[in-house]
């Protein structure tokens, strides 16, 4: 009779190959396979310098327009966000006609890495039009998320957007934030938003874990 294995909840360390092929009677290479495809599946997680885990399950964020903070409390999470960088850059034409600036103009750039419970979710990169938001670095220390403060200092309602999903990989650089192995599947969501007077407000790009996230819509006809 095969031995009783332990239970293992979300979160929870996975024990070694050692162990766990001696438990399973089996090679340390087809033990090796199997973890390899449960985190490519999203059922374990790999912390550099940590370790392998159970994964926790993933948060079904809806698609709509709200800001990462009222996303995170939706689900019972505690949101929190650390700036990164806060910048100008000067708008190529692409960047320049997304946000209705002439070529050359500034925009500005605010680089987050978001945070759910203390864990490391998505990494995000916002371009706003620079002359429109004056302070915005100031402004962003008195409130909880950006659409915020574009709603309580600068009066801005925003109204729609246009936004694509894909998946790409995570480069070194992103997984060393976001403390996952690179090559990691990302999901990168582009978002292009727009206020109550047909303005362009922002254009964003946010890197989301593939093994905390999934998008949810619903559609009609």
């Amino acid at each position: 009779m095969p031995p009783r294995l332990p239970k293992y909840y979300p979160g929870s360390p996975v024990p070694p190959e050692r162990e766990l092929a001696r438990s399973y009677g089996t090679s340390r290479t087809t033990v090796r396979q199997a973890l390899a495809e449960l985190v490519i599946e999203g059922r374990l997680l790999r912390m550099q310098g940590k370790g392998t885990f159970v994964a926790k399950p993933k948060v079904a964020q809806v698609l709509e327009l709200a800001s990462y903070t009222e996303g995170m409390r939706a689900h019972g999470l505690h949101p929190q966000t650390k700036v990164l960088e806060i910048g100008y850059v000067t708008a190529d034409e692409q960047l320049a006609a997304l946000l209705g600036i002439r070529a050359g103009g500034r925009a500005v750039r605010v680089h987050r890495l978001r945070l759910a419970d203390g864990e490391p979710m998505s990494i995000d990169t916002s371009h706003l039009p620079a002359r429109r938001f004056p302070s915005l670095r100031k402004q962003l220390q008195r409130h909880l998320s950006l659409y915020e403060t574009l709603r309580a200092a600068y009066g801005i309602q925003l109204a729609e957007a246009e936004e694509t999903i894909e998946t790409v990989l995570a480069d070194p650089h992103d997984a060393r934030l976001l403390e996952v192995d690179p090559g990691l599947p990302l999901l990168l969501l582009s978002r292009h938003a727009f206020d109550i007077t047909g303005e362009p407000v922002e254009w964003a790009q946010s890197w989301y874990r593939g093994d905390r996230y999934k998008f949810v819509t619903r559609l009609r006809r």
